[in-house]
């Protein structure tokens, strides 16, 4: 690499400076205070760890997002974490072995492949919050409830929610007997809401009319609440988990509005975000203009299966740095006090006394250039009638 571009980051990677990083670091307490006043504990998972325990339960799409080498140690694959969330399942599974409900919150940076999700990078720093061991669709809204929460401390008040539910095309494929192949390419055309596409495949796969008709209604049946009751019709004879599944939509709708009305609930039947992790509710937020979902969660029972003990789970997750571009603009008016290069015992017993009430005290250095304002100081330390006080900085 020449000398005049050895400054340049991968692409997709990127540094947070000042002074976003110190609102970035705020917004991090903050979050963490919050999942803490609702009873979520924090944990630390490692950045990497063998593979087979990285992408356990995952699906393909966190395998390719998964740097991926060889542990010089054992021999043994490793991988950079993409995704914390079947690590905190781990942990809850193998080394909390709790039988109540387990709150556990996480915050760190994790590693892509590729930029997708939440932002156009490949190093976002991952904030979330899971709940193991209760099935019930209480837990479900008491994550979605934490997910608004986190968007609102953030100053975002301009999102809506979207729901939906992976049970539904999951019983109604295997309802039409869809192999593994015909499902996927299924699935993958729903997710585009290409209706001719879904039409054509449906064609070639002969199904029974009222599978036919199920299935292709699935792209359609997005919008307000207005939706539940219209698939209730539109899916009448479909295998009881379609009905469970559009019960509990509607359960975890009435738990929205009591919790926090006035964010707007979208639902679409053909939403399945993490199809093959999730194994229920799922849901996301989403702010105008922004393409991304900026938070998204859900259900995802099956994972803690293979450490050994299979917990109900439900979470949700997003990536702080996305947040603070989304925050409402921060006063940029400097803050500090500026204090002078002196070897005064009383000098310095007053920056401590200042620092330790909260204050930014910078101290001038010999011979450097720039004073106060430079320096982002609004107020400066000066000697008045023999003791050190504070002093409005000058132009």
């Amino acid at each position: 690499m020449p000398t005049h571009d050895r400054w340049l980051l991968p692409e997709g990677i990127e540094e947070v400076l000042p002074p976003q990083a110190r609102r970035l670091e705020q917004l991090r307490r903050r979050l963490l205070d919050l999942f803490q006043c609702w009873g979520y504990e924090l944990v630390v998972p490692p950045l990497i760890e063998y593979l087979e325990a990285l992408l356990t339960g995952t699906g393909n799409d966190l395998d390719l997002q998964t740097f991926k080498l060889t542990d010089p140690l054992s021999g043994r694959l490793m991988g950079v974490s993409a995704d914390m969330t079947p690590q905190v399942a781990r942990i809850d599974a193998h080394y909390l072995k709790r039988n109540t409900p387990t709150r556990l919150c996480y915050f760190g940076g994790v590693l892509h492949t590729r930029p997708d999700g939440f932002a156009r990078t490949r190093n976002p720093l991952q904030a979330g919050a899971e709940l193991f061991g209760h099935a019930g669709i209480e837990s479900d809204a008491e994550v979605l409830a934490l997910m608004v929460e986190t968007l609102r401390l953030t100053g975002i008040r301009d999102f809506h929610v979207d729901l939906g539910h992976v049970g539904i095309f999951r019983a109604l494929a295997s309802d039409a007997g869809l192999d593994a192949a015909r499902e996927s390419e299924l699935f993958d055309a729903l997710q585009r809401k290409a209706l001719p596409e879904i039409e054509e495949l449906l064609v070639r796969l002969k199904l029974d009319k009222k599978q036919h008709a199920r299935l292709l209604c699935l792209a359609e049946l997005n919008g307000g609440a207005e939706v539940l009751i219209d698939a209730e019709q539109r899916l009448r004879g479909a295998p009881q988990a379609v009905g469970d599944a559009l019960a509990k939509l509607k359960v975890i709708a009435q738990a929205a509005e009591q919790r926090f009305g006035g964010v707007p609930l979208y639902f679409d039947l053909a939403e399945l975000r993490g199809y093959a992790y999730h194994t229920g509710v799922v849901f996301a937020a989403f702010v105008p203009g922004h393409g991304q979902a900026v938070a998204q969660g859900g259900r995802y029972d099956d994972v803690g299966k293979v450490f050994g003990r299979a917990r109900p789970a439900t979470g949700f997750s997003t990536d702080i740095k996305t947040l603070l571009g989304l925050m409402p603009a921060a006063p940029s008016a400097a803050r500090g006090i500026y204090a002078p290069t002196l070897e005064d015992a009383a000098l310095h017993a007053k920056i401590s006394e200042l620092r330790a009430q909260g204050e930014r005290v910078v101290m001038e250095l010999p011979g450097q250039s720039g004073g106060a304002r430079d320096m982002q100081c609004d107020r400066v330390l000066v000697k008045q009638n023999g003791v050190w006080a504070v002093a409005a900085a000058g132009d």
